[in-house]
């Protein structure tokens, strides 16, 4: 639906032209209309928007800003560290929610820079539109004291728009040797 019929019907509903039907019907309306009106819920995901989505993760990250970092994943979300073997083999850290592993941020914040860049190796849209996997690899540099090193990471993060908007349900960390 284009922008100018969207604002033409809100206005319709809100000034009362459109037939008597009860404010539960003029509710319904709106909601569906604003819906409508988000180009993201219109369109479905495309691939520039999920990249643009990782960018705007890795920048508030590396902004130490954990406030809009955490912001961007769904109340619900898990986030998974785990390490691959030289054969091979997975090897669990840890899964936490999104309030754990926020405290866990901030601790690790408190202490450290971090800096992260990553890739994006693949993005999967669902023929929905409406959830995205996007699959790549991230270098992150890390100094404590004097003390710097790099942590490279295979990851994996499912996408999903929510309310009009693009969440990430969690992250899977594989912690590999850097390329």
């Amino acid at each position: 639906m284009e922008a100018g019929a969207v604002k033409v019907l809100l206005t319709r509903a809100i000034s009362r032209e459109l037939p008597q039907r009860g404010s539960i019907w003029r509710i319904c309306l709106l909601s569906t209309l604003l819906l409508a009106a988000s180009p993201v819920a219109a369109a479905g995901l495309t691939e520039a928007q999920v990249r643009d989505f990782a960018g705007r993760q890795e920048k508030a990250w590396n902004a130490r800003d954990l406030t809009s970092f955490f912001a961007m994943f769904t109340p619900d979300a898990v986030f998974i560290d785990q390490t691959r073997t030289p054969k091979g083999e997975l090897i669990p850290y840890g899964q936490s929610d999104r309030t754990k592993a926020k405290a866990m941020a901030e601790k690790f914040l408190a202490g450290s820079t971090s800096i992260e860049r990553g890739v994006i190796d693949k993005v999967v849209i669902a023929p929905d539109g409406r959830r995205a996997v996007v699959t790549g690899r991230e270098i992150t540099t890390i100094q404590t004291g004097a003390r710097t090193r790099k942590v490279c990471a295979d990851t994996q993060q499912t996408l999903v728009l929510s309310r009009g908007a693009i969440r990430s349900k969690g992250q899977t960390d594989t912690v590999t040797r850097c390329r």
